[in-house]
């Protein structure tokens, strides 16, 4: 698996760039990254335990911590700092994010959420639902 040559924290334009050492280089949204998660509070423990994460349009990331020689733990503007990312996991989001986008869209409309509305801080539960993966930590 290819291996980091750089990345930056774009804090005004949100984005967190990484470059590979097989050429390969992403800019990745802050939004993406928080709501793509790996950590347990977002994956779950096991397949249908994930949480549909609303209101992160706006999350931001006020630093990074190095995790052994193999990932990075972003800490989020809304508390959340329990995700490691690996170099794989980092690639396999800047090589799919646009396809992980449109599944993001499409999970908050499938819990209600008109347009894009779910990504907004104020996000709230449509009428009718019950919170049922639509946590908002």
């Amino acid at each position: 698996m290819p291996t980091p040559t750089n990345l930056t924290i774009r804090q005004q334009s949100k984005v967190l760039e990484i470059a590979f050492d097989d050429g390969a280089a992403f800019s990745i949204p802050f939004e993406l990254l928080r709501v793509y998660s790996p950590s347990a509070e977002v994956k779950g423990h096991g397949p249908g335990q994930e949480v549909l994460q609303v209101g992160k349009r706006d999350v931001g990331i006020r630093g990074a911590e190095p995790v052994g020689n193999y990932g990075v733990k972003p800490l989020f503007t809304d508390g959340h700092e329990s995700g490691i990312y690996t170099w794989d996991y980092l690639y396999k989001l800047g090589n799919e994010q646009d396809r992980l986008w449109q599944d993001y869209l499409g999970r908050l409309h499938a819990a209600g959420y008109e347009g894009d509305s779910g990504r907004d801080a104020q996000a709230v539960p449509p009428p009718g639902r019950h919170g049922g993966g639509c946590g908002g930590h």
